[in-house]
């Protein structure tokens, strides 16, 4: 594993950790050459669709494109990163069983804005302004009324590009 800071290629592990669904692997590193620390995260890897987005483009499904999407609406919350990793485990799982060589990002984007949902408003609030594309305060507002009043569908129905 390539340091971070220095680029060396030879570390020691320090510390591995099970998940607790039991589907990655933590591993503290220390840098031979630098004595840095990091970590890493190993998992098994399992096909992903590709992800068929609002012009019909296909791209493939991007762990790190959905993490950073799930930081943006995390930031500054009481929400730890490993609770967004978490998240995305659930998310890709879920997406998982689909079972579909292509999902459509409509899809994608409705996965994790139940996960947030479940989480913290707030961060659902920040992600559903994205994913659902409000075009005006009103529509921002009624689903902050709809979310604080515990009704489902919080968000107007709108083609959101998704994660």
């Amino acid at each position: 594993m390539r340091c971070p800071r220095c680029g060396h290629l030879e570390d020691r592990v320090i510390d591995s950790r099970q998940s607790r669904e039991g589907d990655s692997i933590r591993r503290r590193r220390e840098c031979e050459a630098c004595s840095a620390r990091f970590t890493s995260y190993e998992r098994i890897e399992q096909p992903v669709p590709l992800i068929i987005k609002r012009d019909d483009r296909r791209e493939p499904y991007l762990r790190e494109k959905l993490l950073a999407g799930l930081r943006r609406a995390c930031e500054k919350r009481p929400i730890s990163i490993d609770t967004i990793e978490a998240l995305a485990d659930r998310v890709e799982l879920r997406l998982g069983e689909f079972g579909a060589a292509e999902v459509p990002s409509r899809s994608l984007g409705d996965l994790v804005m139940e996960e947030l949902e479940k989480l913290d408003q707030v961060a659902w609030l920040r992600f559903a302004s994205v994913y659902r594309s409000f075009q005006e305060v009103g529509e921002f507002l009624r689903a902050a009324e709809r979310l604080r009043d515990g009704l489902p569908g919080a968000a107007p129905e709108a083609d959101g590009e998704g994660a």
